[in-house]
């Protein structure tokens, strides 16, 4: 019989963290002092901007000199010509360039606002860019909660990030590890018993909108989401794949040819 619900839990005991602190002996400890000890099948999800400052991932706005093309680019975006040196450097390329915003390719082949550069929930004049390698961030807390509480689970990074022609930002996935982000469905027959053609599915990203309506965008303080209750767990198990199955390739986006 199928699961008709899911449970979303906010861990309420993670703290502030710092440069170099111990991610997952964090998430551990916030798990057993919640009382809400890890399942078969539960999916940890975890912001990024925690990811990247644990890791020392973190920029000095301060101390960053501007280049004649960030310049430019800060009078057509109207941002901080520091910030668009910073973005510009996370960035393989700028695909446009608008009011407010700047739209690029990520080092790690993400295109989104800004190379996904944060500068909320950090210290006044700083900012945290993507985690430089958010899979192997996610493989590395998926294998040591999986060894501590002996249960099979999966572990996403997520981001908040817009779309195309729709208002708003949703949480996404941008590291993952135990669960395949891709559920790829043709081959299996609708209401009607027509046979799906083409029907992909992005798993990845709908559990990581689910759990940005508990993280919040504020001060909510709750970077690490448990969904607990997934029933297509074990269907999606996947221990090799990263998050590469989401990202279209270039060749493919009618947005930037």
């Amino acid at each position: 019989m199928i699961n008709m619900s899911i449970e979303l839990i906010g861990l309420d005991n993670i703290p502030l963290v710092e440069p170099n602190d111990d991610v997952c002996q964090i998430i551990k400890d916030a798990i057993e002092k919640q009382g809400c000890l890890l399942k078969h099948g539960d999916i940890i999800l975890i912001a990024e901007t925690l990811i990247s400052k644990a890791e020392g991932n973190v920029i000095k706005l301060g101390d960053i000199i501007p280049s004649e093309e960030s310049i430019i680019i800060a009078k057509q975006s109207k941002k901080d010509s520091k910030l668009v040196e910073a973005i510009i450097n996370e960035s393989r390329e700028v695909v446009a360039v608008g009011p407010d915003f700047i739209i690029t390719e990520t080092k790690q082949g993400f295109v989104c606002a800004n190379s996904g550069i944060d500068e909320s929930n950090v210290d006044e004049g700083l900012a945290t860019p993507m985690p430089e390698d958010a899979d192997r961030s996610a493989k590395q807390i998926r294998e040591f909660l999986e060894n501590e509480f002996d249960e099979e689970v999966a572990v996403l990074i997520t981001d908040t990030q817009g779309r195309a022609f729709r208002n708003g930002a949703v949480g996404v996935a941008i590291g993952c590890s135990g669960i395949n982000p891709l559920w790829k469905r043709a081959g299996e027959k609708d209401l009607y018993g027509r046979e799906l053609q083409t029907s992909e599915v992005a798993t990845g990203d709908e559990l990581a909108a689910a759990a940005s309506l508990v993280m919040g965008q504020a001060d909510e303080g709750l970077p690490v989401v448990i969904i607990r209750g997934f029933d297509n767990f074990d269907k999606l198990r996947d221990t090799k794949t990263g998050i590469n199955p989401l990202l279209r390739p270039k060749e493919f986006d009618v947005f930037r040819n």
